[in-house]
């Protein structure tokens, strides 16, 4: 399973962060002392967490309830499809035992190459960041068309590809290191070894914890994060502030409406 995270900056800034090949995602209490400030567009809200901590169950809560997400990882994955551009730096680039019998590129394989070596991690950057940036930026701006005034950049490296910018409020999904490196090693099958190297190649959660608006605590039940849950998207789902809305797609075609109307209005009384 892919990772992925992206850039919408300029290059100088997509080169920090990382195509985490394979993997997935997840404080006491829902929020942090901060108050959530709001971002200077429509509203973005920046979900990020760690490998096997939950964030992509969190992001199908999301979707659940009828709030869109861009998906980090299904962008990143398009990247990498067979015969696109990303695929074919990343075979140039590899080689082609990183490839599985029908053509497309083993996740696994190339995955235990670029967590096992920084500097083939950040190859491995170069090459697919520009894809992946134009790739997110695409999805956003289809939202702002549809008229969505609240969308979700699910971003595993949110962070790490200094994202978080861009991003308000800030949700992070936590569980502590022992649960962590329980669930990866049962999800994926994996050893020890294997999975302290992926999470290690991130951030750490307790990092990303410290840098949150809201943080949802995942070491408990289904149920408890149902509940953790409920409480954030209520959050999320809060009214617009002004600058918010007038950067939505309802606010621009009101200012352009307004635009319009005074140009109107200034030809009949100046003529």
């Amino acid at each position: 399973m892919l990772v992925g995270c992206f850039g919408i900056q300029r290059v100088s800034v997509t080169q920090q962060f990382c195509l985490s090949i394979i993997g997935g995602e997840g404080n006491r209490g829902l929020v942090k002392g901060k108050d959530l400030k709001q971002g200077a567009k429509m509203r973005l809200v920046g979900l990020t967490g760690g490998i096997a901590s939950g964030k992509s169950t969190v992001s199908s809560m999301f979707k659940h309830n009828h709030i869109p997400v861009v998906d980090a990882d299904i962008v990143a994955r398009d990247a990498l499809k067979k015969n696109s551009g990303g695929y074919k730096k990343v075979v140039a680039a590899f080689g082609p035992d990183i490839l599985q019998d029908d053509g497309q590129v083993d996740r696994l394989k190339l995955g235990r190459i670029v967590f096992s070596d920084a500097s083939k991690r950040q190859l491995l950057n170069r090459l697919l960041a520009p894809h992946i940036s134009s790739g997110i930026f695409l999805k956003v701006l289809k939202l702002w068309i549809k008229g969505h005034k609240v969308i979700i950049l699910d971003i595993p490296l949110l962070f790490e590809a200094k994202m978080d910018k861009w991003t308000k409020p800030i949700v992070v999904v936590w569980v502590d290191p022992e649960t962590q490196l329980r669930r990866l090693m049962e999800r994926d099958n994996s050893t020890e070894e294997d999975a302290r190297n992926r999470i290690n190649a991130q951030m750490s959660l307790d990092l990303k914890k410290s840098q949150a608006d809201i943080v949802i605590d995942n070491t408990g039940s289904r149920q408890d994060l149902q509940e953790r849950f409920s409480e954030v998207l209520s959050q999320v789902k809060r009214p617009l502030t002004w600058t918010e809305f007038w950067l939505s797609r309802d606010g621009t075609l009101s200012a352009l409406l307004g635009v319009i109307v005074g140009v109107l209005a200034g030809k009949k009384f100046f003529w």
